[in-house]
């Protein structure tokens, strides 16, 4: 044995000097197989594993490893650590001689030899095991680690990478893994199951626990085999790194892309928590409605800096920020933006709240209001606090299906793919599907009085401005500012609402509800003076809810998140933008009674007076001027119509470019061509009454 042990002390006497890497440069190298996500202030909210090969966790301090795990693992593995230079002679003797005349195969790797392969690849043993000139190399690299690093360091590189069972690397995932528990944690009988898997990952649970049985009765541990066995089949039996439910896994697979990242987010870790709570516990409330998904999305109205981001509950894998789903109601503040912008209408007009029929290409179109009842005339502000819709069907005949759709572009809703004329008269109760984060995003444009912004998931610095992405102006702020008026007015909304719900906030606050067709999702989007608060709840499989509204469903999320969002600081109402003035209004006959009233300057009136539709003056209600017209070419030019409305226009016809046509009492349904037209409504001497200009695209125009 003397003479073996002297051969390979001549062998790495000869062998060239072998570059050892420092003890920090290997701890900085190390690379979690984990990604971590960090709020807006650097704490640690969500872990999204990347690499996919081995699981690791972030590298362990030996001061913060349990004393058990290095005695179970000295005792296992290199009984002589502390004494040796890297290699255990006496024991490679013992080995050498086994392996060659008593053909039982024994291993005399040191802690520290194996750590040299760890660190080297080209130390590693293929499948027929290592070379000669492996093992040689192995022990040279060993030699020169126990004389460039200190034994404690070599401790703490070992348990770091060396596996113990399955793909588990390193004692922060086998602790976890294993036990659920901070290797800190790690009791007698843990740490001789952990050091007896050093041998063999791979092997079964028989193997293991005699190989522990054997190693606690060597250390004369109190744990008995029976115990020893049973703390095995338990952790072979727990799923590998179980944890909660995780807060934020959407924003975490979006931000993440390399292991060992620490990528700080917009968001608050408090609030995304609390956003996920109250969610997870409506949800539970809601469980006998067949209501079982839900999301939340939380904006900085100044920054466009998303706070908190709840894709889903918890339960399912679907982004439901991002997913899309019908708008309901949601969209009518921006119809009535849009209208009252262009002077067609004021808070204080009325609005006729009665069965309407409207013929389309498709057939007839009977919309109705949520109770299934009509209100009679009404205010533009009732009409949308109540979010009646009828009057809001209304108030698109007179915008325009085009504009609205435009619009609605503009602030940011791109799932609007399809042309006007697609989504028809509906568009005005939010048939078309949209996302809650650009739904919500174009509240926060109401929010910040018409002006536009992305948002953003990389911290900005307190405003969008500072990294080229000012704001831009899309909205008229006067118009803005009546519809956040409107939508913050509990009496305005009390015809449909009541008084009390929980939309009716202790400070200021403009919020709408929405529930989509066959009550398949339900919203609750609102906003603060500094936070724009986004709530969808429904079923991600579109089955629909039963007998769930906007207050009962969405909004109890939106009122417990914005209470939390104000819990230490009020709200306040938006300044009033220069062109708004306020007037004392009365209605004749007293429909609604005599209030103070937001106007456009130029648009007040004192009195609103109910005019029979046969006195008022004649008006083309549609197309409205410079409307554009886009043929579908899905339907066949033969069936396609455009049909002409109009108001007050007894006695009237109407003229298309210079051409007479129909009676404008009735709705004319006209076969469009493309190009430039003009539609005039003319009396009995042919002279104009009332004209609009518009276009019709399409063909080759």
């Amino acid at each position: 044995m003397k003479l073996i042990a002297a051969t390979i002390v001549l062998a790495l006497a000869s062998a060239a000097a072998h570059a050892v890497p420092k003890f920090d440069e290997v701890r900085a190298a190390y690379r979690s197989s984990d990604a971590d996500l960090l709020d807006r202030h650097g704490e640690p909210i969500q872990s999204l594993r990347i690499d996919m090969a081995v699981r690791r966790l972030p590298w362990v301090a030996l001061g913060d490893i349990s004393p058990a795990l290095p005695a179970a693992v000295l005792q296992a593995e290199d009984q002589r650590f502390y004494e040796h230079n890297g290699v255990d002679w006496s024991a490679a003797a013992k080995a050498a001689w086994d392996n060659l005349f008593r053909n039982r195969p024994r291993g005399a790797s040191t802690i520290t030899m194996q750590l040299a392969a760890l660190l080297d690849p080209a130390l590693q043993p293929v499948a027929r095991g290592r070379s000669w000139s492996q093992k040689w190399d192995q022990v040279k690299a060993a030699r020169e680690l126990d004389a460039e690093w200190t034994k404690q360091q070599i401790m703490e590189a070992y348990l770091n990478m060396v596996s113990y069972r399955g793909e588990l690397q390193g004692v922060g995932a086998a602790a976890r893994g294993m036990f659920g528990k901070a290797p800190s944690g790690l009791d007698l009988s843990e740490s001789v199951i952990l050091a007896s898997l050093l041998r063999g990952p791979s092997a079964g649970q028989k193997v293991v626990w005699q190989r522990a049985c054997a190693l606690a009765h060597e250390l004369q541990l109190p744990s008995t085999c029976s115990e020893i066995q049973l703390r095995i089949i338990v952790a072979w039996n727990r799923p590998q790194l179980a944890s909660g439910l995780p807060p934020a896994p959407q924003v975490a697979r979006q931000l993440l892309t390399r292991s060992g990242q620490a990528v700080r987010s917009t968001l608050d870790a408090g609030l995304q928590r609390q956003a996920q709570t109250v969610l997870r516990q409506q949800l539970a409330a809601l469980n006998g409605r067949n209501v079982n998904d839900g999301a939340v999305i939380v904006l900085d109205n100044a920054s466009g800096e998303i706070l908190a981001y709840v894709g889903n509950a918890g339960g399912a894998d679907v982004d439901g920020v991002a997913a899309l789903r019908q708008a309901g109601s949601t969209l009518k503040p921006f119809l009535y933006e849009l209208a009252l912008e262009r002077k067609q209408i004021t808070a204080a007009s009325l609005m006729d709240d009665s069965a309407i029929d409207i013929a389309t290409p498709s057939g007839m179109y009977a919309p109705q209001n949520y109770d299934k009842g009509y209100k009679g005339f009404v205010s533009v502000r009732t009409s949308l606090a109540s979010s009646l819709n009828v009057p809001a069907v209304r108030t698109l005949m007179m915008t325009g299906m085009e504009r609205f759709h435009e619009r609605l572009r503009e602030v940011g809703i791109s799932s609007l793919t399809q042309p006007a004329e697609y989504y028809g008269y509906s568009l005005a109760l939010g048939s078309a599907e949209v996302s809650l984060l650009e739904l919500t995003n174009a509240y926060r444009a109401l929010a910040n009085g018409g002006m536009y912004g992305p948002v953003t998931l990389a911290p900005r610095g307190g405003s969008d401005a500072s990294v080229g992405t000012a704001p831009r102006r899309l909205l008229d702020a006067r118009a803005a500012f009546i519809v956040s008026d409107i939508l913050a007015d509990r009496a305005a909304r009390s015809l449909t609402f009541g008084l009390k719900n929980e939309l009716a906030t202790t400070f200021w606050a403009a919020v709408k509800t929405g529930t989509s067709k066959d009550m398949r999702d339900n919203w609750c989007i609102g906003y603060s003076d500094k936070y724009t608060v986004g709530v969808w709840v429904g079923n991600f499989n579109g089955e629909p809810m039963w007998d769930v509204s906007g207050v009962t469903g969405a909004a109890p999320v939106w009122r417990d998140v914005m209470d939390y969002l104000h819990r230490s600081q009020s709200s306040r109402a938006p300044k009033t933008p220069a062109g708004v003035v306020r007037r004392q209004v009365a209605y004749q006959p007293e429909l609604e009674p005599a209030r103070s009233e937001w106007f456009i300057a130029g648009t007040e009136s004192p009195v609103i007076a109910l005019v029979r539709d046969e006195r008022r003056a004649p008006k083309i209600l549609y197309p409205g001027d410079a409307t554009i017209l886009a043929l579908d070419p899905d339907i066949p030019d033969a069936t396609q119509r455009v049909f002409f409305l109009a108001q007050g226009g007894q006695g009237l016809r109407w003229q298309l470019d210079g051409e007479a046509l129909g009676q404008a009492s009735t709705d004319y349904a006209w076969r469009p061509t493309p190009g430039q037209h003009q539609l005039a409504l003319i009396d009995a001497d042919a002279k104009t009454i009332a004209a609009t200009r518009f276009q019709v695209r399409g063909g080759n125009h």
